[in-house]
């Protein structure tokens, strides 16, 4: 789930302390123009929570929050094949943000359906990165989990036609 905030380690502080969260990466986005940080509970198997900094004004955060505040920006499915699960969706006339995948934090390749075709709910596609790249270790935290930890595994909930 990302959530759009005009100041990251503010909000991320508050899940923090609210639910026991713990900081498990922090990746700028320079093409998306956002500082992402990851939160994930300690124990492992549950989702992230992303939440979302605009880097400029002009990206698609800071448009978010200059038009609707702070709060939830979109949900997150991972999925195997992120390119057939897109064609997929297209082919029943699903209206896509993007056509082709983007290189998202953490090196993941995203890409977004349109909110008019997803009941007002912006969704984003991520498939996982085959090696990802290191996270910055949050100051005082330790190191940062394996790419598993914190994953939730399961049936993907687009279909691929595979």
């Amino acid at each position: 789930m990302g959530i759009a905030a005009k100041d990251a380690d503010a909000a991320s502080s508050l899940f923090r302390e609210l639910l026991g969260l713990r900081e498990t990466a922090r990746h700028r986005v320079e093409e998306f123009g956002v500082l992402a940080l990851f939160l994930a509970p300690r124990e492992a198997g549950a989702g992230r929570l992303e939440i979302l900094e605009p880097t400029r004004t002009e990206g698609p955060v800071g448009r978010f929050l200059a038009r609707r505040g702070p709060g939830l920006h979109h949900l997150c499915f991972e999925v195997p094949d992120i390119r057939a699960a897109l064609k997929a969706l297209a082919a029943r006339g699903v209206r896509l943000v993007d056509r082709e995948p983007r290189p998202g934090a953490g090196g993941h390749l995203v890409a977004f359906l349109h909110p008019s075709a997803t009941a007002g709910v912006l969704v984003e596609l991520k498939q996982a990165a085959e090696a990802p790249p290191p996270a910055r270790d949050p100051p005082g935290r330790g190191p940062s989990p394996g790419k598993d930890a914190g994953r939730r595994r399961g049936p993907s909930a687009i279909p691929t036609g595979r």
